[in-house]
């Protein structure tokens, strides 16, 4: 029997508690109803004075609000997991419960994912740990983590599948309506800029590149827009935004792109058009490494005409 604790932090976001003990739960049902023996003891554990509980699995849920406060709130539990981990039980983040996980210490030098419009304020909390641009699923050696929002789902498919069968985990997702091994959020992302920095030179380069990405833009340009020297320039940018140059002018059209798609009628070559490309090869590349999808995988997602019944 494997023991699943599944914590109760302040400030939690309460499907993420739900969630998995109606999943692992069940689950048992399955196992049940095919002959077997369930697997999961599922329990809930609140905050205490002292934890005496020992366990296989501990899931962190989602925590909401502001983040400060809820990790103030909820240090209380932090040596219980550490205690436990080092006994060897296994912890799985979902979502922001990410930056609980992380103020253990068990994620040093480690990866892990989060939700995406979250993740300057976890790098800047947690310089130490690796954090993954766009992934729903880490595993580091039984400490596990998801991407943002209903991403948890598949990192509980992916433990369900890895303590029963797949066979298992395909019914689990059948029976949730989860796509079982969407492996990656950065459909969903947003670029919103990278602008939470203090080096004002490299803010006015962000605003010209906002203001003028339809044009083809150089590095050199903006180095000599801003009196700098290439080198310094490019090493300034990088350091402020965690992206190169070239990959931020991308990710400003290819964001614009996104727009685009989901608001207009237009094709695929006037979107690429308007943005700034001119080769419609390296616009589809350039659009696949960034949101995972081909431009028109991408308009098919998000612009789709709901037909609307009329009494």
């Amino acid at each position: 029997m494997k023991h699943v604790s599944i914590l109760v932090p302040e400030t939690a976001v309460i499907e993420a508690i739900a969630d998995p003990r109606y999943l692992f739960t069940a689950v048992n049902e399955f196992l049940q109803a095919s002959g077997k023996l369930p697997l999961f003891k599922v329990e809930l554990v609140g905050m205490t004075k002292e934890i005496r509980l020992n366990t296989d699995l501990i899931f962190v849920p989602a925590i909401s609000g502001n983040i400060d406060y809820a990790l103030e709130m909820n240090k209380g539990m932090l040596p219980w997991i550490v205690k436990q981990h080092a006994k060897g039980a296994e912890v799985a983040s979902l979502c922001m419960g990410a930056f609980l996980l992380a103020s253990t210490g068990l994620l040093k030098g480690k990866k892990c994912s989060t939700h995406w419009l979250f993740a300057a304020q976890f790098r800047a909390l947690f310089p130490d740990v690796e954090l993954v641009d766009g992934s729903i699923i880490t595993d580091a050696q039984g400490i596990y983590s998801s991407g943002g929002a209903n991403s948890y789902w598949n990192l509980l498919l992916y433990l369900v599948e890895k303590y029963t069968d797949r066979d298992t985990a395909i019914l689990a997702a059948k029976y949730f309506a989860i796509d079982i091994d969407r492996e990656s959020q950065l459909a969903f992302m947003m670029f919103q800029g990278q602008k939470g920095h203090e080096d004002e030179k490299i803010k006015q380069a962000q605003e010209f590149i906002d203001l003028n990405y339809q044009e083809k833009i150089t590095v050199d340009q903006l180095a000599d827009l801003l009196a700098l020297g290439r080198r310094s320039f490019e090493r300034r940018f990088k350091q402020a935004t965690k992206n190169t140059v070239i990959e931020y002018i991308q990710r400003v059209k290819i964001e614009a792109a996104k727009r685009s798609f989901e608001s207009s009628r237009k094709n695929i070559t006037e979107v690429m058009f308007d943005v700034g490309y001119t080769d419609t090869k390296s616009f589809r590349d350039v659009f696949k490494k960034i949101t995972g999808l081909t431009p028109i995988e991408y308009r098919n997602k998000y612009h789709k005409e709901v037909p609307v019944l009329m009494a």
